[in-house]
């Protein structure tokens, strides 16, 4: 006895004979399908329509669509002489998935009662959406959705990577285009995928109970009925936390380079954080009582410590190699952390799989380390490292933050970020040892308000310095310093430091975000203004993207239009120290142009200039499925990225305006860049800003009041 229905080239492979080709081998085919209806008609079932080619692939580049629409007519044949039912009365669909949205892009149709499958790109991202204007189809429509994936641009099926934000976003936009008969989500195994099959399946049944706002109140719901009241609130904020942190990149797809390893401290920060959460995962496996440990493992504590050891052992990787470059003694200690992090990964899913006497055994064995090409190497691979050898005399080299030379190897000067009073930052000099003898060193500074500790030490591998500076004690103006740094033979190595000190503006009176190290960087959510336009009004949704949340135009199946002074649009007061001209970088969630249009656009203006329309899938062509780069980057760094070019008259304060044309675009964070942004994945860090937001309720499009 075989399933009532099973994929039709899993049961072809087994009972089909000739070539999967209705050109070829009608007849066989028909009875084919035939027999698959006689043994399914009893039972509650949508038939799946059409034809693809055999395997997961496409049929030949030349198909021809009057031969699948004859296939369709022929298939509805047969369901209705083999069910004797009128046809309106057999649920059947037809999937748009991968090439066959070309198809039905070049104008096939099936007839009208028939469910109309829509799809993703198999990254969360939906492809195609029908207009809110389309005539009713009697059949409707459905929702194709992915979890997970086996192909490129590297396959994703380890562990939940998906964050309910991004579900809600993507399932309402399509829900409020009409796309409600039916959703299918492709979970792959159904763990670990637990937290977001139950958000995907609670929407489903009643969207209207989970508006964007009630995102966090799910989690702490979910949670506490798993674990009980207690530890709720705290489990949800490790849920959110890690399906954010792997939601930036894949964990198959992270690599040694993937965060800055100089830069805005990002790598140290990414791991800190990671660890952060791993920390307090395991303090709460403390507290929880006997009769929740196996669940809590498998449905919190495991993602959270893979992940945090997996996001460690990459960047330790990446500072080993960087490190044997500057001939560091510690880079010797990081390959074998790497080692001990690699060992560690496959102790971490030894547990898993011990877990509950082995029920969910070499479920979590999915390889997940090493990938070089889209589908996964046979067996989990350590990265490259590489040892240095040492001589065996002290010798001083000095690294510092967001540079990857070192002294006094480097001819360059050696200068820190500059400090300034509105950031009150701090940065690291490294004294590193490039021999196997330790040695004392001395820092010094230059002036009073510049302090570096520890100010002296003995050097076995390195020592982080931390430098800031004493605001009490700094003129006013731009201050320069140095700090010097005495090593053995009396070597020694300058680090200039600059200090920013404007008499104004002063930090109370600023109203925005303050420039500094030529950038400023924005979280869309903390807005001076939002300006809505009805119906026009603007949604933050937690925890949506990379790094805060993601800001959206609502409602979603409203017109576009062009931008005019009393347009929705979100503003920003921002204090710039220079003019000239700066580029605007636009960090929006991965979206494809659903509506297949020119594409999704925004526009975005400084003070009273002309908005500049950006259309940001401008360049993007060729379809998703066939994996050209735009989409490969796009889905990889889980952002879109859109620049704008803009001149500034003079310093000072400045509106900048983020104009709504098209819905369905989210913007997760801004940066401008004044000619100092380098290179990292997140993008800079939020800068220091003043002033709190204000929603401006507008009661018309005409009239606005007066807070404007």
């Amino acid at each position: 006895h075989h399933e009532p229905m099973n994929r039709a080239h899993q049961e072809w492979q087994r009972y089909g004979k000739g070539p999967w080709d209705y050109s070829k081998n009608e007849e066989v085919l028909r009875d084919f399908w035939r027999q698959g209806v006689e043994r399914s008609k009893d039972y509650e079932i949508i038939i799946t329509l059409a034809m693809r080619g055999d395997g997961d692939t496409a049929m030949s580049e030349d198909t021809n669509i009057s031969l699948l629409e004859k296939i369709v007519a022929d298939q509805r044949k047969i369901i209705s002489e083999v069910t004797s039912k009128d046809l309106n009365d057999v649920p059947q669909k037809w999937d748009l998935y991968k090439e066959v949205q070309d198809y039905y892009d070049k104008g096939m149709r099936v007839p009208d009662d028939v469910t109309l499958m829509l799809c993703d790109d198999n990254w969360g991202n939906v492809r195609i959406l029908p207009s809110p204007d389309a005539k009713p189809r009697k059949g409707g429509y459905g929702m194709y959705y992915h979890f997970d994936f086996y192909g490129g641009p590297r396959s994703y099926l380890w562990l939940n990577t998906i964050g309910i934000s991004k579900i809600w976003e993507q399932m309402h936009l399509s829900y409020r285009h009409g796309v409600d008969r039916i959703w299918v989500v492709n979970v792959g195994d159904l763990k670990p995928m637990e937290f977001p099959i139950s958000f995907f399946l609670d929407y489903a049944l009643s969207p209207e109970k989970w508006p964007a706002e009630s995102l966090p109140q799910y989690t702490r719901q979910w949670a506490q009925q798993q674990f009980g009241p207690e530890h709720a609130e705290a489990i949800a904020e490790i849920l959110d936390g890690y399906t954010k942190y792997n939601g930036r990149r894949k964990p198959e797809m992270l690599a040694p380079d993937t965060y800055s390893l100089v830069n805005y401290r990002e790598a140290d920060t990414v791991v800190a954080d990671y660890n952060k959460l791993a920390e307090k995962a395991e303090q709460i496996a403390k507290a929880l009582p006997a009769q929740y440990q196996d669940a809590y493992f498998e449905l919190v504590l495991h993602p959270v410590l893979a992940c945090a050891n997996l996001n460690e052992l990459y960047v330790t990787a990446g500072k080993n190699q960087l490190y044997a470059k500057q001939g560091r003694a510690a880079a010797n200690d990081l390959a074998k952390k790497v080692e001990e992090l690699f060992k560690k990964d496959s102790e971490i899913t030894e547990r898993y799989n011990k877990l509950a006497n082995g029920k969910w055994n070499h479920l979590m064995d999915t390889v997940h380390i090493g990938f070089t090409s889209w589908n996964e190497p046979k067996k989990n691979i350590m990265p490259e490292v590489k040892e240095v050898n040492l001589p065996a005399v002290a010798d001083m080299g000095v690294a510092i933050e967001g540079a990857t030379n070192w002294w006094p190897k480097s001819k360059k000067e050696a200068a820190l970020p500059q400090f300034d009073k509105y950031n009150q930052q701090s940065y690291y000099i490294e004294v590193f040892n490039r021999g196997k003898t330790s040695f004392e060193y001395v820092a010094e500074t230059s002036q009073p308000w510049l302090k570096v500790t520890p100010e002296k030490g003995s050097v076995e591998t390195q020592q982080r310095l931390d430098v800031s500076v004493d605001w009490e004690k700094v003129p006013a103006g731009t201050q320069n310093a140095s700090v010097k740094i005495t090593g053995p033979d009396a070597n020694s190595v300058i680090v200039q430091a600059i200090a920013k000190n404007p008499e104004s503006p002063k930090s109370e009176e600023l109203k925005g975000f303050v420039e500094s190290n030529g950038y400023v960087s924005i979280e869309a959510e903390h807005y001076t203004n939002a300006v809505g336009a009805e119906p026009v009004k603007w949604l933050t949704i937690p925890n949506e993207g990379r790094t805060l949340s993601g800001v959206t135009p609502m409602p979603v199946t409203v017109k576009g239009h062009r931008p005019q002074a009393d347009s929705p649009r979100l503003e920003y007061a921002v204090y710039l120290f220079s003019g000239g001209e700066v580029k605007v970088n636009a960090y929006m969630s991965p979206v494809q142009n659903f509506n297949k249009t020119q594409g999704l656009r925004y526009a975005i203006s400084v003070d009273d200039e002309q908005p500049q329309i950006v259309n940001i899938h401008e360049n993007d062509t060729v379809p998703d499925w066939k994996y050209p780069q735009w989409w490969n980057q796009m889905v990889s760094d889980s952002i879109k990225i859109a620049t704008t070019t803009h001149q500034i008259d003079k310093p000072g304060e400045h509106v900048l305006k983020f104009w709504m044309i098209d819905p369905g675009i989210v913007l997760q964070k801004i940066v401008i860049d004044t000619g100092g942004v380098e290179k990292s994945y997140l993008g800079p860090p939020e800068s220091y800003h003043g002033g709190k937001k204000t929603d401006v309720k507008c009661v018309s499009a005409k009239s606005c009041c007066s807070e404007r």
